[in-house]
Protein backbone atom coordinates (compact mmCIF):
# COMPACT_ATOMS: atom_id res chain seq x y z
CA UNK A 1 0.00 0.00 0.00
CA UNK A 2 1.41 3.14 -1.21
CA UNK A 3 1.22 6.52 1.18
CA UNK A 4 0.17 9.57 -0.06
CA UNK A 5 1.85 12.63 1.00
CA UNK A 6 -0.51 15.42 2.77
CA UNK A 7 -1.62 18.05 0.84
CA UNK A 8 -2.85 21.48 1.74
CA UNK A 9 -6.71 21.64 2.08
CA UNK A 10 -8.17 24.71 0.43
CA UNK A 11 -10.95 25.09 3.35
CA UNK A 12 -10.57 28.64 4.97
CA UNK A 13 -10.19 27.79 8.44
CA UNK A 14 -13.24 28.86 10.60
CA UNK A 15 -14.23 32.61 11.32
CA UNK A 16 -15.32 33.65 15.15
CA UNK A 17 -17.24 35.74 13.58
CA UNK A 18 -19.95 35.61 10.25
CA UNK A 19 -19.11 38.60 8.77
CA UNK A 20 -21.86 37.81 5.64
CA UNK A 21 -24.86 37.28 8.43
CA UNK A 22 -23.85 40.40 9.76
CA UNK A 23 -24.01 42.41 7.02
CA UNK A 24 -27.37 40.37 6.30
CA UNK A 25 -28.70 41.83 10.28
CA UNK A 26 -27.54 45.89 9.47
CA UNK A 27 -29.18 45.93 5.84
CA UNK A 28 -32.33 44.74 7.31
CA UNK A 29 -31.89 47.34 10.56
CA UNK A 30 -31.70 49.78 8.15
CA UNK A 31 -35.05 49.02 6.35
CA UNK A 32 -36.71 49.30 10.24
CA UNK A 33 -37.94 52.21 10.87
CA UNK A 34 -36.58 51.61 14.47
CA UNK A 35 -33.16 52.66 13.46
CA UNK A 36 -32.78 55.81 14.71
CA UNK A 37 -34.52 55.01 17.80
CA UNK A 38 -32.12 52.17 18.36
CA UNK A 39 -28.90 53.72 18.29
CA UNK A 40 -28.79 55.15 21.90
CA UNK A 41 -25.90 52.66 22.33
CA UNK A 42 -23.55 54.57 19.34
CA UNK A 43 -25.14 57.93 20.20
CA UNK A 44 -23.77 57.05 23.89
CA UNK A 45 -20.53 56.17 22.22
CA UNK A 46 -20.07 58.83 20.17
CA UNK A 47 -20.95 61.01 23.72
CA UNK A 48 -18.44 59.88 25.41
CA UNK A 49 -15.62 60.26 22.72
CA UNK A 50 -16.49 63.53 22.41
CA UNK A 51 -15.56 63.90 26.04
CA UNK A 52 -12.38 62.72 25.59
CA UNK A 53 -11.41 64.80 22.74
CA UNK A 54 -12.35 67.80 25.29
CA UNK A 55 -10.07 66.08 27.67
CA UNK A 56 -7.24 67.02 25.10
CA UNK A 57 -5.84 70.02 24.15
CA UNK A 58 -5.40 69.71 20.49
CA UNK A 59 -6.59 70.08 17.01
CA UNK A 60 -7.36 67.44 15.16
CA UNK A 61 -6.85 67.70 11.10
CA UNK A 62 -6.78 64.12 9.73
CA UNK A 63 -9.57 62.53 11.81
CA UNK A 64 -11.26 58.79 11.11
CA UNK A 65 -13.78 56.76 12.35
CA UNK A 66 -14.19 53.42 12.14
CA UNK A 67 -18.13 52.39 12.64
CA UNK A 68 -21.04 50.92 10.66
CA UNK A 69 -23.57 53.72 10.92
CA UNK A 70 -21.74 57.16 9.73
CA UNK A 71 -24.78 59.24 10.45
CA UNK A 72 -23.78 59.05 14.53
CA UNK A 73 -21.05 60.88 14.00
CA UNK A 74 -21.84 63.45 11.37
CA UNK A 75 -22.37 66.59 13.80
CA UNK A 76 -19.01 65.92 16.01
CA UNK A 77 -16.28 65.47 13.13
CA UNK A 78 -18.07 66.48 9.97
CA UNK A 79 -14.83 66.20 8.26
CA UNK A 80 -13.26 62.92 9.38
CA UNK A 81 -13.06 60.03 6.83
CA UNK A 82 -15.59 57.43 7.38
CA UNK A 83 -14.11 53.71 7.47
CA UNK A 84 -16.30 50.55 7.35
CA UNK A 85 -15.32 47.99 9.92
CA UNK A 86 -14.55 45.38 7.79
CA UNK A 87 -11.62 42.71 8.73
CA UNK A 88 -9.22 44.74 6.84
CA UNK A 89 -9.86 48.49 7.58
CA UNK A 90 -9.59 51.42 3.95
CA UNK A 91 -7.13 53.08 6.51
CA UNK A 92 -3.95 55.00 4.80
CA UNK A 93 -0.32 53.96 6.67
CA UNK A 94 0.10 57.76 8.74
CA UNK A 95 -2.24 59.62 7.24
CA UNK A 96 -4.34 60.46 10.37
CA UNK A 97 -3.69 62.34 13.64
CA UNK A 98 -6.98 60.51 15.21
CA UNK A 99 -8.89 56.98 14.74
CA UNK A 100 -11.56 56.17 16.27
CA UNK A 101 -13.13 52.78 16.34
CA UNK A 102 -16.63 53.17 17.62
CA UNK A 103 -18.18 50.19 19.13
CA UNK A 104 -17.68 47.33 16.70
CA UNK A 105 -14.53 45.55 18.31
CA UNK A 106 -16.68 43.04 18.84
CA UNK A 107 -17.55 42.28 15.85
CA UNK A 108 -14.23 41.80 14.69
CA UNK A 109 -13.07 38.63 13.82
CA UNK A 110 -9.32 39.97 14.97
CA UNK A 111 -9.81 42.52 17.32
CA UNK A 112 -5.49 42.78 18.04
CA UNK A 113 -5.04 43.45 14.17
CA UNK A 114 -8.13 46.03 14.17
CA UNK A 115 -6.29 48.10 16.73
CA UNK A 116 -2.76 47.25 14.99
CA UNK A 117 -4.16 48.41 11.74
CA UNK A 118 -5.57 51.73 13.20
CA UNK A 119 -2.03 52.42 15.23
CA UNK A 120 -0.26 52.03 11.62
CA UNK A 121 -2.77 54.84 10.09
CA UNK A 122 -1.87 57.42 12.89
CA UNK A 123 0.93 60.07 12.38
CA UNK A 124 3.48 60.48 15.23
CA UNK A 125 1.86 61.34 18.12
CA UNK A 126 -1.79 60.65 16.53
CA UNK A 127 -4.40 59.05 19.22
CA UNK A 128 -6.72 56.66 18.61
CA UNK A 129 -9.71 55.91 20.96
CA UNK A 130 -11.64 52.35 20.66
CA UNK A 131 -15.28 52.33 22.17
CA UNK A 132 -16.08 49.03 22.93
CA UNK A 133 -18.29 46.76 24.99
CA UNK A 134 -16.93 45.34 28.32
CA UNK A 135 -17.65 42.03 29.71
CA UNK A 136 -20.36 43.16 31.62
CA UNK A 137 -22.46 43.84 28.18
CA UNK A 138 -25.93 41.77 27.81
CA UNK A 139 -24.71 39.59 31.08
CA UNK A 140 -29.06 39.22 32.26
CA UNK A 141 -29.87 37.68 28.79
CA UNK A 142 -26.51 35.64 28.22
CA UNK A 143 -27.93 33.98 31.84
CA UNK A 144 -31.20 33.74 30.48
CA UNK A 145 -31.30 31.99 27.66
CA UNK A 146 -28.58 29.23 28.78
CA UNK A 147 -30.59 28.64 31.36
CA UNK A 148 -33.80 28.37 29.23
CA UNK A 149 -32.14 26.44 26.18
CA UNK A 150 -30.35 24.00 28.76
CA UNK A 151 -33.91 23.50 30.39
CA UNK A 152 -36.00 23.16 27.04
CA UNK A 153 -33.25 21.71 24.59
CA UNK A 154 -30.88 19.57 26.66
CA UNK A 155 -27.63 21.86 25.50
CA UNK A 156 -26.63 25.14 24.92
CA UNK A 157 -25.65 27.14 21.29
CA UNK A 158 -23.52 30.22 21.39
CA UNK A 159 -26.22 32.72 21.18
CA UNK A 160 -24.46 36.00 22.80
CA UNK A 161 -21.18 37.17 21.85
CA UNK A 162 -18.02 36.89 24.11
CA UNK A 163 -17.28 40.54 25.64
CA UNK A 164 -13.40 41.43 26.58
CA UNK A 165 -12.89 42.54 30.31
CA UNK A 166 -11.48 45.64 30.90
CA UNK A 167 -8.05 44.29 31.74
CA UNK A 168 -7.66 42.45 28.65
CA UNK A 169 -9.17 44.76 26.31
CA UNK A 170 -6.64 47.28 27.69
CA UNK A 171 -3.88 45.05 27.33
CA UNK A 172 -5.02 44.87 23.24
CA UNK A 173 -3.43 48.87 23.12
CA UNK A 174 0.01 47.88 24.46
CA UNK A 175 0.16 44.64 21.48
CA UNK A 176 -0.99 47.17 19.07
CA UNK A 177 2.07 49.03 20.13
CA UNK A 178 0.25 52.40 21.39
CA UNK A 179 1.58 54.51 24.08
CA UNK A 180 0.42 55.85 27.35
CA UNK A 181 -2.63 53.35 27.12
CA UNK A 182 -5.25 53.98 29.28
CA UNK A 183 -8.45 51.86 29.94
CA UNK A 184 -11.77 52.97 31.21
CA UNK A 185 -15.62 51.51 32.16
CA UNK A 186 -18.97 53.33 31.94
CA UNK A 187 -21.82 50.88 32.84
CA UNK A 188 -24.98 52.10 31.00
CA UNK A 189 -28.61 50.40 32.88
CA UNK A 190 -31.51 50.25 30.37
CA UNK A 191 -34.83 49.01 31.05
CA UNK A 192 -36.95 47.40 29.28
CA UNK A 193 -40.84 45.72 29.86
CA UNK A 194 -39.64 42.45 28.84
CA UNK A 195 -36.54 40.50 27.56
CA UNK A 196 -38.66 40.15 24.15
CA UNK A 197 -38.12 44.12 23.51
CA UNK A 198 -34.70 44.26 24.93
CA UNK A 199 -34.15 41.16 21.92
CA UNK A 200 -36.54 43.54 18.92
CA UNK A 201 -34.19 46.41 19.79
CA UNK A 202 -31.26 44.27 19.06
CA UNK A 203 -32.24 43.30 16.40
CA UNK A 204 -33.09 46.90 15.21
CA UNK A 205 -29.96 47.91 15.77
CA UNK A 206 -28.11 45.01 13.84
CA UNK A 207 -26.76 43.26 16.49
CA UNK A 208 -28.25 39.87 16.08
CA UNK A 209 -26.44 36.59 16.48
CA UNK A 210 -23.83 36.30 13.84
CA UNK A 211 -21.28 33.77 15.52
CA UNK A 212 -20.10 31.76 12.68
CA UNK A 213 -20.60 28.48 14.99
CA UNK A 214 -24.45 29.86 15.95
CA UNK A 215 -27.21 27.34 15.40
CA UNK A 216 -28.65 27.98 11.64
CA UNK A 217 -32.45 27.35 12.63
CA UNK A 218 -34.73 29.76 14.36
CA UNK A 219 -34.82 29.61 17.58
CA UNK A 220 -37.51 27.45 19.24
CA UNK A 221 -40.28 30.04 20.45
CA UNK A 222 -40.77 27.78 23.58
CA UNK A 223 -37.02 28.74 24.50
CA UNK A 224 -37.72 32.10 23.62
CA UNK A 225 -40.54 32.35 25.83
CA UNK A 226 -39.19 30.13 28.92
CA UNK A 227 -35.87 32.19 28.60
CA UNK A 228 -38.46 35.87 28.79
CA UNK A 229 -39.80 33.70 32.58
CA UNK A 230 -36.25 33.64 33.63
CA UNK A 231 -35.22 37.28 32.82
CA UNK A 232 -38.53 38.60 34.62
CA UNK A 233 -37.90 36.38 37.53
CA UNK A 234 -34.63 37.11 37.78
CA UNK A 235 -33.78 40.42 37.08
CA UNK A 236 -37.09 42.30 37.93
CA UNK A 237 -36.47 46.04 39.22
CA UNK A 238 -38.42 47.60 42.20
CA UNK A 239 -40.69 49.44 39.28
CA UNK A 240 -41.18 46.09 37.38
CA UNK A 241 -38.71 46.83 34.51
CA UNK A 242 -36.53 44.41 33.26
CA UNK A 243 -32.37 46.01 33.79
CA UNK A 244 -30.21 45.05 30.86
CA UNK A 245 -26.23 45.97 31.35
CA UNK A 246 -24.52 47.81 29.14
CA UNK A 247 -20.76 48.15 29.52
CA UNK A 248 -18.84 51.12 27.46
CA UNK A 249 -15.41 50.67 27.61
CA UNK A 250 -13.00 53.25 26.07
CA UNK A 251 -9.39 52.75 25.27
CA UNK A 252 -6.80 55.44 24.37
CA UNK A 253 -3.36 55.20 23.36
CA UNK A 254 -1.01 57.19 21.23
CA UNK A 255 1.03 56.29 18.69
CA UNK A 256 4.26 56.34 20.02
CA UNK A 257 6.32 59.61 19.45
CA UNK A 258 9.97 61.10 21.55
CA UNK A 259 7.86 64.46 22.51
CA UNK A 260 5.44 61.93 24.92
CA UNK A 261 6.30 61.27 28.75
CA UNK A 262 8.22 58.61 29.67
CA UNK A 263 8.01 56.37 32.63
CA UNK A 264 11.14 56.74 34.93
CA UNK A 265 13.52 53.88 35.19
CA UNK A 266 12.50 51.55 38.17
CA UNK A 267 15.29 52.34 41.42
CA UNK A 268 15.59 56.10 39.67
CA UNK A 269 13.82 58.16 42.57
CA UNK A 270 15.46 61.08 44.12
CA UNK A 271 13.47 60.76 47.00
CA UNK A 272 11.93 58.00 49.18
CA UNK A 273 7.55 57.51 49.45
CA UNK A 274 7.85 56.85 53.13
CA UNK A 275 9.32 60.24 53.77
CA UNK A 276 6.79 61.92 51.55
CA UNK A 277 3.93 60.54 53.34
CA UNK A 278 5.23 60.74 57.06
CA UNK A 279 5.26 57.32 57.33
CA UNK A 280 7.47 54.70 58.76
CA UNK A 281 8.82 52.23 56.57
CA UNK A 282 9.00 48.31 57.39
CA UNK A 283 11.33 46.44 55.27
CA UNK A 284 9.70 42.96 54.10
CA UNK A 285 11.36 39.70 54.53
CA UNK A 286 12.88 37.92 51.37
Amino acid sequence: MSSQPNRPTDRPAPQLIDRAALAQHRARARRSDDLRRALFLHEAARDEAQDRLMMVNREFKSPAIVTPYPEVWQGLLPEAKIIPDDDVLDLEVGAHDLVIHALALHWANDPVGQLIQCRRALSADGLNITLAFGGETLAELRAALGQAEIEMSGGLSPRVLPMGEIRDLGALLQRAGLALPVADSLPLDVSYSSALHLMRDLRSMGESNALGARLRRPTRRAVLLRAAEIYAETYAREDGRLRATFELVTLTGWAPDESQQKPLRPGSAAHRLADALGARETPLKD
